[in-house]
């Protein structure tokens, strides 16, 4: 083996790395909104936890990253780490699939359909129709099957390129001579560790294990505890993504790790205990590629088996080697780590919009209620939420800025997109909310209160805010078009009537039937009225048109009220009369 010989198998590796992360990040697209579905699956059955870990880490092509994914969600608050051990569990399942894969490099045969199953021979026919489907098909889903093919292949050919490499080996006499020190399985499985924590991919390092044990030089004894080590090792991506977490995010790299460790244990002790006993005639025997995989899988089944009914013992292992600190640990709204995997990400931001949306009409309607109303504790209330959403929206808009930055589909694009122009429509909601329930506070303090005739036009004015913000939140939550479009017509509405209630309240200015004081309350309050209505309508807007993949708002708004369909004005003559001010 020379010099040559080294820079393939470093180029090897290299091919493998990037194929594996091009067809990782692609299958995560393909994923798109269902590993937000399947992670809300998530319950307290161990069962369904390790089946979904298992499925997710396939999809993903990657336990680290689907470790990292959990270590963001417990970080974000938005699991649980007991939830979390039963997927992590079954990751350490579905990462034997790429072993397995790989495995089918040792395969020789004279039959060509059994051979066709050899990358060297099926590889460049998989990366020829991904190339075709990403250069001539014009849908995304389609070119990133492309890519995922793509991707496939060029693994496949870097692990050609590791076997051809390392074939060399076998005939030299120095090699031989090093594989004697991995006979000594603490050794092996501390090599095992290592390596697969410095290139951070346990499919790679498994992989490479195999290209050389196709040289006929590595046996059952020195395999199966580097197989063991290779598991520890991979646990050092979780590790170093867990810098900066909180304490329970942190236990989810511990219980990944523990899990791994005590597999390893209870696995070595039982193999070479037998052994010793038993005397097994493959120990000294040569280990192939597909025998690799089945170790691998053996190992992860069964310490899965032995650790499954043992889930909340890990948590308390985790929480006694981690313990909480007496001081309290700032909350996290959305974790930065949740961007490596983006159609998650997008979920997650879109559900606390939606807890934002809920905040803002929650403060509103609190606030509507206070103006005849008045207390202490709706003032607390309306405020508290007020901060709340403020902090939201600051730390939204910069997790979003973030992740458009990062290569999204069209539709997690178009939903980044619409969640950018609609979070500062619901801050803003709970900014009037804010100003409303002072004029309440003040009118309280200074014993003023509106004329009976005022408060029943109020009365019919709030009632039409309560609705306009109902159907918007409903329209955004549901992401429902149909509902998105009533909201315009009824904005009309509220404009007319803020119009007609100033205009009352000048005449009873004029007849002495109210003071100039009790005006200015009015005027602010009919003023945040309506600039809470044309929040919803931007934000219906928004919906409409993220919905036909434009963005041109003042465009739609001037085409709606200039085209007047009968729709819309059947909807705002419906308001206009479900609405009516009393003479």
């Amino acid at each position: 083996m020379n010099i040559f010989s080294i820079c393939t198998l470093c180029g090897g590796l290299a091919f493998f790395l990037f194929g594996m992360h091009v067809m990782s990040q692609s299958l995560e697209k393909i994923a798109g909104g269902k590993l937000e579905s399947t992670l809300k699956k998530m319950t307290s059955n161990p069962f369904k936890s390790l089946a979904l870990g298992a499925g997710i880490t396939i999809a993903v092509q990657s336990s680290s990253a689907m470790t990292v994914m959990l270590v963001g969600l417990v970080n974000s608050g938005i699991m649980q780490l007991e939830q979390t051990v039963g997927v992590i569990m079954g990751s350490n399942v579905g990462t034997t699939l790429t072993a397995w894969l790989l495995s089918t490099a040792g395969i020789k045969s004279d039959n060509i359909l059994i051979s066709m199953l050899k990358p060297e021979n099926f590889a460049p026919i998989v990366a020829l129709i991904g190339i075709i489907m990403i250069m001539m098909s014009k849908k995304k889903k389609r070119q990133d099957i492309g890519t995922i093919m793509v991707g496939f292949a060029v693994l496949m050919y870097g692990m050609e390129l590791m076997k051809n490499a390392v074939s060399p080996l076998a005939e030299m006499e120095g090699f031989s001579k090093l594989l004697v020190a991995f006979k000594n399985p603490l050794l092996s499985v501390l090599f095992g560790a290592v390596f697969t924590g410095v290139i951070q991919s346990s499919a790679a390092s498994v992989g490479i294990l195999q290209a050389l044990s196709l040289t006929g030089t590595i046996s059952y004894r020195m395999a199966i505890p580097i197989i063991m080590g290779q598991n520890i090792g991979t646990c050092v991506t979780a590790l170093l993504s867990s810098i900066g977490v909180n304490k329970n995010a942190n236990r989810v790299t511990v219980v990944h790790m523990l899990f791994n460790i005590i597999g390893t244990v209870v696995c070595l002790a039982a193999f070479y205990g037998l052994n010793a006993v038993v005397h097994f005639s493959f120990v000294d025997k040569s280990i192939g590629a597909v025998e690799i995989a089945a170790v691998h899988s053996i190992f992860n089944i069964v310490t899965t088996l032995i650790l499954l009914p043992f889930s909340s013992q890990l948590v308390k292992l985790a929480k006694k080697l981690i313990p909480d600190s007496k001081e309290a640990e700032e909350s996290v709204l959305l974790d930065k780590r949740l961007i490596a995997t983006p159609p998650l990400a997008v979920s997650q931001c879109r559900e606390k919009t939606v807890e934002m949306a809920q905040g803002a009409k929650e403060a509103l309607h609190e606030a509507l209620r206070a103006i005849f109303d008045y207390s202490d504790k709706a003032v607390v209330k309306v405020e508290e939420k007020e901060q709340l959403l403020d902090e939201m929206e600051d730390q939204l808009s910069t997790f979003l800025l973030e992740l458009s930055a990062v290569s999204l589909t069209d539709e997690d694009s178009r939903t980044v997109t619409e969640l950018l122009h609609t979070i500062s429509d619901f801050e803003r909601i709970s900014d009037h909310a804010i100003n409303m329930i002072e004029i309440a506070q003040e009118m309280e303090r200074n014993s003023r209160s509106f004329s009976d005739s005022a408060k029943a036009d109020f009365s019919t004015l709030f009632a039409a805010l309560t609705e306009i913000s109902g159907i918007t939140i409903k329209a955004f939550t549901d992401n429902d078009t149909d509902i998105a479009v009533n909201v315009e017509p009824l904005e009309e509405v509220i404009d007319d009537l803020t119009q007609t209630i100033r205009d009352k309240h000048i005449a009873r200015l004029r007849k002495g039937e109210c003071s100039p004081e009790l005006g200015v309350y009015l005027s602010d309050l009919l003023i945040n009225c309506e600039r809470v209505s044309d929040h919803c309508s931007n934000i219906a807007v928004s919906i409409i048109q993220i919905a036909k993949s434009s963005m041109r708002s003042h465009v739609y708004l001037n085409e709606l009220k200039a085209q007047r369909s009968e729709q819309f004005i059947g909807t705002y003559n419906s308001y206009r009369e479900k609405y009516r001010l009393s003479a």
